[in-house]
């Protein structure tokens, strides 16, 4: 048995089509007419923008329109100025070829991608890695992977699986993805749940492992992989597969039902977006409305700060989508660990505690002004609460809330619509923040935990560290403390305490955060439905005994035990 991450639910049998990239052989060579090595790059990034439009098409047939959006977005980064003006220096400058140009360009930005602490913010590293490798391909004449005509019941196995290649997957003959590198939130993960294609990422040494042929059976769920399994294995995960699709069927039950538990508790049950077009996933999933649109990557995969129109624009979109539903919108959490080159940010010697999310829009007004007024304008479409991210002081809290009156007092003197009563809450994701709770709920409109920088902060643990990974669990018992300590202040002063981290659709979690009296959940908009029967199967007295006896527990690896040992399904 080999072990991975499991990014894509489902059991996947099949038989493996291994997919290797072809070697890209060029040699750095010292040129001697600048403007026509430029001159075959643009060429060359031409052909790229061409194929990709291509690609996107059909990703949008099956994938869909959001996930489409990921190679869009390479579209956008090859014809970013930055990006453009540094390989051009290195062809003027250096006089390199095309490809080490490009290569040195790319690695140069992915790396200044990498360093960022947030995961999808890091994904852009990978974006450019395949950026790179395609535009050289063009250059020298190498034709891309085409993993279209694979056929049905393939377990595509591959180093990793990169937008340009699930462009012409077809998701009725892919039994499921086996790759090396890859995690929760890379694209690939992402695509194959939106593709509903079992996968298993992150396994060690795969490619040179499996042969093509080889029969494979993957649990999208545990992260687990067999090769060549013995009868009786197979025999047992395709029992297993029988059972997923039953249940997931069976899960549709719970469409239009309310958000409760089995004595009649009801919270409200949202979803997580990262941009306008996922609006229409939440109302498809039958989610009660956003809990949180991450609007950095409004700022994304551009030149420039977006404008104000442009964001009222996206905002007005989400909020008339969710026809009245409440839609939290968090303020721009982007700065020193998040590299967006037109912003002119240094680089920081420890980002994670640096200047970023309000800290930095506090100090921006030209970006943060501008942001705030799209807020405040599309508010008049829909129910739109504002959410502010880091805050650590109350200080920070009321210097948003002064900008926000300042802004009302302009569009009164503009008559321009907005709802005068639009909700300011806290994105309640550092230990300071846990600590003044109390404080923090005297003033906020409501709260949503972001469990995932909660876990960091207070565990002083990087996620993506592995020889730190075993202090990252929302299961240990100071992460608990503090989430117990958030939501109650906030019920204490009769707000909103609602959760936007991955705890808040954890199954094992879910009783626990219930019985702490967290009102409202926000998962991805797949999850909604598996979330919402968890809740069905406690009642309140039940969730309560199991929380009181949870919070005697001294260990993480003891809480987790507990948690398995009495789950329900």
């Amino acid at each position: 048995m080999y072990k991975g991450i499991g990014a894509s639910a489902g059991i996947g049998i099949g038989k493996v089509v291994v997919i290797k990239e072809q070697s890209l052989d060029y040699k750095k060579e010292t040129i001697a007419d600048a403007e026509a090595e430029k001159k075959r790059l643009g060429e060359a990034i031409e052909v790229f923008i061409d194929k990709t439009t291509k690609m996107v098409e059909a990703m949008k047939v099956t994938a869909g329109e959001q996930e489409s959006e990921i190679l869009e977005g390479h579209i956008l980064m090859i014809q970013d100025p930055a990006i453009k003006e540094q390989i051009d220096a290195k062809i003027d400058d250096e006089k390199i070829n095309a490809e080490a140009a490009v290569e040195e360009a790319c690695d140069f930005f992915a790396q200044i991608f990498a360093m960022a602490e947030d995961e999808l913010t890091q994904q852009r590293a990978s974006d450019l890695g395949d950026i790179k490798t395609r535009l050289i391909k063009i250059l020298l004449g190498v034709e891309e992977v085409d993993i279209s005509a694979v056929p049905e019941g393939t377990i595509l196995v591959a180093e990793d699986l990169t937008p340009s290649m699930t462009a012409g997957i077809n998701p009725a003959n892919v039994e499921g993805v086996l790759t090396e590198i890859g995690g929760k939130t890379s694209h690939s993960a992402i695509i194959c749940r939106s593709m509903e294609i079992p996968a298993v990422l992150s396994v060690e040494n795969i490619v040179s492992t499996v042969k093509d042929g080889d029969v494979v059976v993957l649990d999208g769920a545990t992260g687990e992989a067999y090769i060549n399994p013995e009868d009786s294995v197979l025999e047992d995960y395709k029992a297993k597969k029988a059972a997923y699709l039953e249940e997931k069927a069976a899960l549709s039950k719970f469409i239009g039902q309310a958000s409760q538990t089995a004595d009649g508790h009801v919270v409200e049950l949202v979803a997580n977006i990262g941009g306008p077009d996922e609006a229409a996933k939440v109302v498809e999933c039958d989610g009660e409305g956003v809990g949180l649109f991450r609007t950095e990557f409004l700022f994304m995969d551009r030149d420039s700060v977006p404008t104000e129109e442009e964001q009222f624009q996206a905002y007005k979109t989400v909020a008339e989508t969710l026809e009245g539903k409440p839609v939290i919108i968090r303020t721009l959490d982007i700065g020193g660990d998040k590299a967006l080159p037109y912003l002119g940010l240094e680089t920081e010697e420890n980002p994670f505690l640096g200047f970023r999310a309000v800290r930095f829009c506090l100090q921006r007004p030209d970006i943060y002004r501008p942001q705030l007024r799209a807020l405040l304008r599309a508010s008049a479409f829909g129910k739109i609460r504002i959410m502010v991210p880091l805050v650590t002081c109350v200080d920070e809290l009321r210097a948003v809330n002064a900008l926000i009156e300042e802004i009302k007092a302009e569009l009164d003197a503009e008559g321009v619509a907005y709802n005068k009563d639009v909700e300011v809450g806290v994105m309640m994701e550092t230990a300071a923040a846990s600590l003044i709770a109390d404080i923090l709920a005297k003033e906020a409109d409501f709260f949503s935990i972001g469990t995932n920088d909660l876990t960091g902060y207070t565990m002083a643990a990087d996620r993506g560290n592995a020889d730190v990974a075993y202090l990252y669990s929302a299961y240990n018992p100071a992460v608990l403390r503090s989430i117990r300590n958030i939501i109650g202040a906030a019920n204490k002063e009769g707000i909103m305490a609602g959760m936007c981290g991955e705890a808040a659709s954890d199954p094992l979690l879910v009783p626990v955060l219930l019985a702490f009296g967290l009102n409202e959940f926000s998962v991805s908009a797949t999850a909604i439905l598996a979330t919402r029967k968890v809740m069905s199967l406690w009642t309140m007295d039940e969730a309560k005994a199991l929380a009181d006896e949870v919070m005697q527990l001294t260990t993480e690896a003891e809480v987790k035990a507990l948690l398995e040992e009495r789950a329900r399904s």
